[in-house]
């Protein structure tokens, strides 16, 4: 489907937030502004993103949105004789659009007009996989739908007979497409419910284990299946392309030390990402709120990197993660640093010495710094650890070999008798494990 691509650039400044005090809803950290160009740039991305072909794309700035079509008459007539002549069949305004303006734009230009909510869900709705992500695109594609039920198509103002033996006015056809849309929504909702109390037991499986769960997750295409791959040396889908990944996959590492963790690859975030998404997708963005690491990957070549970094931050914020708590579980991922030129590195290197959690830099197409990577997260999760020391009888080869399976042997001294001198550094939920080997091997084991 050829497509036109339309980034709306507002003269007039946006109406000044509520504060917390002026009213009982949370307030949403506002968007940061990203530059006009690389606005453009990610709109024409998403559109690829679902195979459309792009004919062109355009800023157009706008002094006054005007509340009938958004843009000026004078600027509706141009782009209706730019879209007759390039056979464009679809419109994309990477700005909300009302439904009424939404109507009135596609009559004038004779071609169906998309919003950058109704573009990605479009997105999502192609990338998912499970009867999960499906369930959940379904759920924000319904909410969205539901908000424009106003005078959208003419179909809504027939009215229908009523039913009983009293009969009366009827009911309106957009009051029966707003009921079965509630009524499917419910059941919607129903069902992940069953998703959300699975996902708690699995969860609580993984307790009794217990592995540590970390979490990958950052602004779209920052490379974190890339670097999910890498890592756990998966075959998740990868690929230069916005929302490649939908559907959450899990796989298990063993860290150095012995450490067994679960690393969670999970769906890209975007700045003004649709609230009906964060909502549909709660269930899935649990894995995030109840995991043990958060990697927050950050694609470091990126001109907005920063930019990008506030808005996954805000999306976090919604989810109640505070970014900025001192206690808060997170640990930034400088990634495709291959990018960079020589010079842009060491003053990434440099940045990155400045920063108060120190993130760790990385390719994950390369794997360079992968290992620092691992270092880092088995570091993290291992504040507990417990460094102990053993003597072990020279016939226990078998709590040797377990020594080296669960736990990181940092020296080994093979005496003349035939024993075995380790230090060991343990995770804390195996030490009741290791004293237990012990106590069977006749070892001698004492806390450094």
């Amino acid at each position: 489907m050829r497509a036109l691509v339309l980034v709306p650039e507002l003269k007039r400044s946006p109406r000044p937030r509520p504060r917390p005090e002026q009213t009982d809803a949370p307030v949403r950290a506002a968007a940061p502004l990203h530059s006009p160009k690389d606005r453009l740039s990610e709109a024409t991305g998403l559109a690829e993103a679902i195979d459309l072909a792009v004919v062109d794309s355009q800023l157009i700035p706008v002094a006054a949105p005007r509340p009938a079509t958004l843009f000026g008459s004078g600027k509706v007539e141009e782009l209706k004789a730019l879209i007759a002549a390039r056979d464009v069949e679809l419109v994309i305004i990477d700005h909300p659009v009302s439904a009424i303006q939404q109507r009135n734009l596609e009559r004038a230009w004779n071609a169906k007009v998309l919003d950058r909510t109704g573009l990605i869900l479009e997105i999502f709705g192609r990338r998912a996989r499970t009867r999960e992500g499906r369930l959940q695109v379904e759920l924000a594609h319904l909410s969205y739908q539901k908000s424009r039920l106003v005078r959208t198509w003419t179909h809504l103002e027939r009215q229908r007979g009523g039913y009983g033996f009293l009969g009366g006015p009827g009911e309106a056809q957009i009051e029966l497409d707003r009921r079965m849309i509630d009524e499917r929504i419910t059941a919607i909702r129903k069902e992940l419910e069953v998703v959300v109390r699975t996902r708690e037991l699995h969860r609580k499986g993984r307790r009794r284990v217990p592995y540590p769960v970390v979490a990958i997750v950052g602004y779209t295409n920052a490379g974190k299946s890339t670097l999910f791959n890498r890592i756990t040396g998966a075959d998740v889908f990868a690929k230069q392309q916005l929302f490649a990944t939908l559907d959450p996959t899990m796989r298990e590492v063993r860290l150095k030390s012995g450490r067994r963790i679960i690393v969670s690859d999970t769906v890209g975030f975007i700045s003004d990402l649709p609230t009906t998404l964060v909502a549909a997708f709660r269930a899935t963005l649990e894995e995030v709120i109840e995991a043990d690491l958060i990697l927050h990957v950050r694609d470091i070549a990126h001109e907005e990197s920063d930019n990008q970094a506030r808005d996954v931050e805000a999306v976090l914020s919604d989810l109640g993660i505070d970014t900025l708590a001192a206690d808060c579980h997170l640990l930034e991922v400088w990634n495709k640093i291959d990018l960079l030129s020589p010079v842009t590195r060491e003053e990434a290197v440099s940045a990155a010495q400045w920063v108060e959690r120190a993130p760790v830099l990385v390719s994950a197409t390369t794997g360079e710094g992968i290992e620092a990577l691992l270092a880092a997260i088995d570091a993290r999760l291992g504040h507990a650890d417990a460094i102990v020391e053993l003597l072990i009888p020279a016939h226990e080869g078998r709590l040797v070999n377990w020594l080296y399976e669960e736990g990181e042997v940092l020296a080994r001294e093979d005496l003349a008798t035939g024993e075995v001198r380790a230090r060991v550094r343990i995770a804390s939920e195996k030490r009741e494990r290791l004293s237990a080997q012990a106590r069977r091997a006749g070892a001698a084991l004492d806390a450094l």
